[in-house]
């Protein structure tokens, strides 16, 4: 039985609050490790959000545990998708990534979440962008059970910022609001990445993407507003060959070619082959497109982080659209001699122009190297022949009628 204490007085009272503070303060770590003891998100930029637990090692599913989620949660008619199931492939990843607290890591479509774990483990700050409600239940159970390490995000990265009037039903989100709810402030263009973006490029519609990507990167809008974000993507041994095609190479070398090696230093960081991936196809096959086949059998771990020279000299957030333009008629043909088209836009302005940049005259499209075409862009914005007439080209309507 207790015995009744005599009420402490005034100063008694003082001496008990303050015993009782620094007890809970030193139970406060404990309790937030248990469920429901979870610490508030504060956004990613507040110094007040917790730092990781590095001693914290989240157990990650095998493969054929990775596979059972999947195909429980597969719909009649789903997108195809692709999921790191292997978690020794999850961790070749995640040490190619080289993740830390900094930057924040923005996971597209993580599923089953084995490279999500995996990236955690690692000590990274993650934010999931889950588009299937029937992976959330299992990535919330996660974020629930960790100290705002983690955060799970309803939303499609590949439909941000939708173009015309598409429509804003949730997956769907305007990047403003993602990076604002998450706290990600906006930084100068040439300060350190401020975010990494791991995931893999649609299938369907992965030369569109990147399209849409070095669009709004050069007009730095949508993700871009927040500076050089990097971008880790998967993507088909057909596009990281174009993606990084040497002039020479004309079945390869295309406008996108120059237009991301003059963005972007561009890195391979892991190859694997299609059977690695697991899918969310009922049938369990690859799924791999007839035109991806053979010698296109892997997928391509690609880092792409924007150059910090970017807009200086004579590119602009203005003009660059203008630059866009100029290698896409260039590139259309690119066994034409460069100085055929320089003409049809200023006549008999080719060569003199070709001389004072050192170009040889004679000169395919096809021939010139990306930095070699932005020091010609340049030169034609400050040339007094060059006035910009031939933006009126009749491509110039279809530049970008692109099916995003």
């Amino acid at each position: 039985m207790l015995a009744a204490l005599p009420s402490p007085g005034p100063s008694g009272r003082r001496s008990v609050l303050a015993a009782l503070g620094t007890a809970a303060a030193a139970l406060r770590p404990l309790l937030c490790g248990l469920p429901g003891c979870r610490a508030p998100w504060r956004g990613l930029g507040q110094e007040s959000r917790q730092r990781p637990d590095s001693r914290l090692q989240l157990r990650l599913p095998e493969a054929s545990e990775a596979a059972r989620l999947v195909l429980e949660r597969a719909r009649p008619s789903p997108p195809l998708r692709r999921f790191i199931a292997c978690p020794d492939l999850a961790r070749a990843v995640s040490a190619s990534l080289e993740c830390g607290p900094e930057p924040v890591v923005l996971e597209c479509e993580p599923g089953p979440g084995v490279l999500t774990r995996t990236l955690l483990n690692a000590g990274a700050r993650v934010v999931a962008l889950e588009s299937d409600k029937a992976f959330l239940p299992n990535l919330q159970s996660l974020e629930n059970s960790l100290h705002g390490q983690l955060e799970v995000v309803y939303c499609d990265f590949f439909r941000l910022d939708p173009l015309g009037c598409g429509s804003m039903k949730p997956p769907a989100m305007y990047s403003e609001k993602l990076f604002e709810n998450l706290g990600i402030m906006a930084v100068p263009w040439t300060a350190d990445v401020p975010v990494k973006i791991i995931g893999f490029l649609p299938q369907k519609k992965e030369r569109n993407n990147l399209w849409k990507l070095i669009f709004v990167m050069y007009e730095r809008s949508s993700i871009y507003r927040y500076g050089r974000i990097e971008l880790n993507m998967f993507v088909s041994e057909k596009e990281y060959k174009v993606l990084t095609a040497k002039p020479g190479e004309l079945r390869s070398y295309q406008a996108l070619s120059v237009l991301w090696q003059t963005a972007c230093e561009i890195q391979l960081l892991h190859m694997e082959p299609w059977s690695s991936f697991l899918t969310n196809s009922k049938t369990r096959g690859l799924a791999i497109p007839k035109s991806m086949l053979l010698p296109n059998d892997h997928l391509c771990l690609v880092r792409m982080t924007p150059r910090r020279n970017l807009f200086t000299g004579g590119m602009t957030t203005t003009n660059s659209s203008t630059f866009i333009l100029m290698i896409k008629q260039c590139l259309a043909k690119r066994k034409s001699k460069l100085i055929d088209r320089l003409n049809s836009w200023s006549p008999n302005s080719g060569s003199k122009l070709l001389r004072e940049l050192e170009i040889p005259e004679n000169i395919i499209t096809g021939n010139l190297y990306p930095e070699e075409y932005r020091r010609l862009f340049e030169a034609m914005e400050h040339s007094k022949e060059f006035s910009q007439s031939w933006l009126y080209d009749e491509v110039f309507e279809n530049t970008r009628n692109i099916n995003f």
